[in-house]
């Protein structure tokens, strides 16, 4: 996918209320790349259909000139960085940049559990959410259609709170690990800047995405995070908009300097995202629809989902391109958290 040019708007539709949504419009300001933020279903008009419908969509033409709705963050950052490499978020140094991929993943496919049991699992935050979310998509609706869309987005996702692996019994277990994360944030952003360094990688970005909504809007887990980790509110506010950070070449974390908190940051990723991404993939590979996996000596249970074992065959490969002298420095990173169990 290619664009006229650098200085062309590049057009995309979301919702404030999508972790992702609010992932790649922190990054465009960040990235200081000109863009038209569509809300709502009359500013589409006229416009390709992503398939499946995802949110965000971006609106990109192709080689041939043909427009196309483009969605998945993650490859997304990655045509933007071609696209323009000034304000780039993937790190240049590759170790640094699959560290960084890994940790974007873990944003993006185990965060979004305690976003989503947060927001779907307690009656206050179901309250809230089942009347605002949808809301900015027809924000003229009546009144009538105000309450009905509420209660049947509402019900619709509470009952895909198992899709995820959210249930009585894992729900402490993902709140722990939101409370775990959350110490680790706070004691990391305590003395750095960012999880890449003195600026953002795409892991940093992925991460803001989930705190925008567990952080700045569920009445719950924002009430926790306010409490016990002030930092993280603060550095979620900040990273809304980083059009005034003027990054350097030398701002990127030195791998061979790699700061207790992200070891922390790496074990708890084994802890949890791991044992579940692997036994996702197996079951993916096995053909069945449901993923039965172990944490904390916990059975987690969760629908298939090929999308993730497509994220981790990505990193794999990222992994394999590297030469063998990156490929040691990076196992090097990671031994003993946990996370090297998804390149042997």
């Amino acid at each position: 996918m290619t664009t006229t040019s650098k200085h062309t708007r590049i057009a995309f539709s979301g919702a404030p209320g999508s972790p992702y949504t609010r992932k790649m419009l922190a990054l465009m300001r960040y990235r200081q790349l000109p863009y038209r933020y569509l809300v709502g279903n009359d500013l589409k008009a006229g416009l390709p259909v992503a398939k499946p419908a995802l949110l965000p969509t971006f609106y990109l033409h192709d080689e041939a000139g043909v427009l196309q709705a483009v969605t998945d963050s993650t490859p997304l950052i990655r045509k933007l960085d071609a696209l323009s490499p000034e304000r780039r978020v993937v790190p240049t140094d590759p170790v640094l940049a699959l560290l960084d991929a890994l940790l974007e993943d873990y944003a993006d496919e185990w965060m979004t559990k305690p976003m989503f049991h947060y927001r779907w699992a307690f009656e206050a935050d179901v309250d809230r959410a089942s009347r605002i979310v949808a809301l900015p998509m027809n924000i003229k609706c009546s009144e009538q259609e105000h309450a009905w869309i509420g209660q049947a987005f509402g019900g619709r996702q509470v009952s895909r709170l198992g899709v995820v692996g959210s249930n009585s019994e894992t729900g402490p277990l993902i709140e722990a690990s939101y409370r775990r994360l959350l110490g680790i944030l706070e004691r990391h952003f305590s003395v750095h800047d960012f999880l890449m360094g003195k600026r953002p990688g795409a892991s940093d970005f992925g991460v803001y995405g989930q705190l925008s909504q567990l952080a700045l809007f569920d009445p719950t887990p924002m009430a926790l995070t306010c409490q016990v980790a002030p930092r993280v509110v603060a550095w979620t506010q900040l990273v809304e908009d980083l059009t005034g950070l003027e990054p350097r070449d030398e701002d990127w974390l030195n791998v061979s300097g790699c700061p207790d908190t992200l070891r922390e940051l790496l074990h708890e990723v084994g802890r949890t995202y791991v044992p579940v991404m692997l036994a996702n993939e197996q079951a993916h590979l096995a053909g069945v629809k449901e993923v039965n996996a172990e944490v904390d000596d916990q059975l987690w249970t969760q629908q298939t989902f090929p999308y993730q074992a497509k994220c981790l065959a990505w990193l794999r490969r990222d992994y394999h391109a590297l030469s063998p002298a990156d490929q040691a420095q990076f196992m090097g990173l990671i031994q003993g958290t946990g996370c090297e169990a998804l390149f042997v």
